[in-house]
């Protein structure tokens, strides 16, 4: 609160009518311009480090969402794949995740589909940056890193 001065007006303080935004804030502001919602950007906020979350946008199961916390994540329609994604157009052993220190990269094993990387098919191992959209057949799937992991001023 500004204090009041002798003749009765109140001394202005800035403090007290600024407010400041950290980087966190302008994290939350971009995940939100991206779609996320709040419910996820709860969890995304709450990913510790060397972790990230996959999250369906479209197909079967939109909403779902698969934790990467490990340094090797097969996604594929076998039912013993770390990411069971139940659909005729995903391959048994479809795709995997590979994260190395704080960094995943996804790549595709062969699948007939294809594994698609912001809508382009891949070859090779492609680097995820937060935000990118992953197609596994008919999925969909939007990468979150957490935010112990982001380049300072992201």
């Amino acid at each position: 609160m500004a204090d009041n001065t002798a003749d009765g007006e109140r001394e202005y303080r800035p403090q007290d009518t600024t407010v400041h935004y950290g980087p966190e804030f302008a994290s939350q502001l971009a995940a939100m311009e991206a779609g996320v919602r709040t419910g996820e950007l709860d969890i995304i906020s709450a990913l510790p480090s060397g972790s990230a979350v996959l999250i369906v946008r479209r197909g079967p199961n939109t909403g779902a969402r698969f934790l990467l916390d490990s340094d090797q994540t097969i996604a594929g329609r076998h039912p013993d794949a770390d990411i069971f994604l139940d659909d005729v157009t995903v391959s048994r052993k479809h795709a995997e995740f590979v994260r190395s220190g704080t960094q995943f990269a996804v790549r595709d094993l062969g699948s007939l589909n294809g594994t698609f990387y912001n809508g382009e098919r891949i070859d090779d191992t492609v680097p995820l940056v937060d935000g990118a959209e992953v197609q596994v057949g008919k999925f969909h799937l939007t990468f979150y890193s957490s935010r112990h992991d982001q380049p300072q001023g992201a």
